[in-house]
């Protein structure tokens, strides 16, 4: 049996993979749930999959879910040290679907003790990048992509071909205003939180709308796959059936297709090498009948513009990218600025903090910090 520890089991990277591996529960045993919030879903959760232990960040919920669980052998944890402690638990995988920033502590630390991750919180490269991929060689660990774009290139790229691979593509959705003509300055919270073709957080889903998610996408594909940065593209395709391509010199694209369920990556990942039989339901081209593609305008999705631009500038640009739009996020979600002022305040961050380079994780934090409290502060 594969021992699993899930950091981020109450979302939907978290809940997806527990429901994929209720398909067969020989092959994983579940020895590690984390989550932030949610004690409720927690509860449920560790009662259904009997874990060694659960974590509940936020403190305020130690007491309910330790009386929930009273009655098991589960060891109940509460606060981010607790994560930490149990990222330090060799495991045979780790899925690592902790929203934002937040997530790349765990991660390293779980790389550092020898685990292998599949990794659904892009952060974790989009800021530790080289770190990251070098205490993963370091220690042996396989990084296994589980974003349904990373995942589908994954599974096509010929390593063995490497120098005839021309370019990959990531595909987009396109969120909820590609084919919109409204105003940005008007779009409420409730229409960027209703994305067209996926269930996800808060977070992701303004960032969907906003096509931040998908330069994030971009910079993390550059870390996990043995390419340059020119030879990513982005391409919206608002049916989210093709999930990532690759173009080889010899006119041949590879595409991975499926129909647009987390279950599929996320299958692929945690049981890697072999594949899963899944309840899913599968790909019918005749019912579909087209797929379309479009570039991406962006004057239209300025935050496309601006994460090429931190990937072209490595340093800490991904870092202070990052922080500013988790900050600008949160300012949307809590209706102290109007949509379009997100990509607003990640640039003007940017701007205000010199070009650095990286010496060391601490680099990492101190950069976060200082990007965070500068677009807190931002009036736009």
């Amino acid at each position: 049996m594969k021992r699993i520890a899930i950091f981020g089991s109450t979302g939907s990277i978290g809940k997806s993979t527990l429901a994929v591996i209720k398909n067969d529960l020989f092959k994983f045993k579940i020895i590690t749930l984390v989550a932030k919030n949610d004690y409720k879903t927690l509860i449920s959760q560790a009662l259904e999959f009997n874990p060694q232990f659960v974590v509940i960040e936020n403190e305020q919920y130690f007491e309910l879910v330790k009386t929930a669980l009273e009655n098991t052998k589960i060891k109940v944890l509460a606060g981010s040290s607790s994560i930490i402690e149990v990222a330090k638990i060799k495991y045979d995988l780790v899925v690592s679907s902790i929203v934002g920033f937040a997530g790349m502590i765990p991660t390293l630390t779980a790389i550092q003790a020898g685990s292998n991750i599949a990794l659904a919180n892009k952060e974790s490269l989009v800021c530790g990048g080289n770190f990251i991929i070098e205490e993963a060689k370091k220690n042996s660990v396989n990084i296994l992509p589980v974003d349904s774009e990373h995942n589908a290139i994954f599974q096509i790229f010929e390593h063995k071909n490497i120098d005839l691979i021309n370019d990959i593509t990531l595909t987009a959705s396109g969120g909820p205003f590609f084919n919109s003509n409204k105003n940005f300055n008007q779009i409420s919270k409730a229409e960027a939180l209703k994305h067209p073709k996926w269930q996800m957080g808060a977070k992701i889903s303004i960032d969907s709308a906003t096509m931040m998610n998908k330069g994030l996408e971009m910079i993390e594909a550059f870390y996990l796959f043995p390419i340059k940065k020119s030879q990513i593209n982005i391409i919206i395709h608002p049916q989210s059936i093709i999930h990532g391509l690759v173009n080889y010199q010899d006119g041949s694209t590879l595409a991975m297709m499926s129909l647009p369920d987390m279950q599929t990556p996320i299958s692929f990942a945690i049981n890697y090498p072999n594949r899963l039989k899944i309840s899913h339901k599968k790909l019918d081209l005749v019912d579909l009948q087209k797929l379309e593609f479009f570039a991406v305008d962006e004057n239209k999705f300025l935050a496309i513009k601006l994460c090429k631009q931190a990937l072209e500038a490595e340093g800490n640009a991904p870092i202070i990218l990052n922080a500013s739009n988790e900050i600008a996020v949160d300012k949307f979600l809590n209706d102290e600025i109007s949509f379009d002022k997100i990509p607003l305040i990640v640039n003007e961050t940017l701007n205000k903090i010199p070009f650095k380079k990286l010496d060391s994780v601490e680099d990492i934090l101190i950069t976060d910090l200082q990007a965070r409290e500068i677009a807190k502060n931002l009036k736009i």
